[in-house]
């Protein structure tokens, strides 16, 4: 198996409501990762991505644009030691 690369994301901008959540969900799972996505109270959106590295740093680039009604502002990536317990990408609801 190959090297793996996990990163936490927060997107920030105009980023809720405008089906971000659907449109990271179909895109991290046709790149075969794995993790999640879900809303934060604060307006932004958090991710957890792992895979393949460049397969990671693919999905980031695509995520400082993402849906077609989003304005991203800013992100914000942090490595993370470890791939999430979960299989497959899901959002989650709090």
């Amino acid at each position: 198996m190959g090297e793996t690369r996990t990163v936490s994301v927060v997107i920030e901008g105009r980023v809720q409501g405008v089906s971000y959540r659907a449109w990271t969900q179909n895109e991290a799972r046709a790149r075969g990762l794995t993790g999640s996505v879900r809303n934060r109270e604060d307006g932004t959106v958090e991710a957890v991505f792992s895979g393949a590295p460049e397969v990671v740093a693919d999905m980031l680039t695509l995520c400082r644009s993402g849906p077609p009604a989003a304005r991203v502002t800013d992100i914000t990536v942090r490595e993370q030691d470890d791939p999430p317990d979960r299989q497959g990408f899901q959002i989650l609801h709090d």
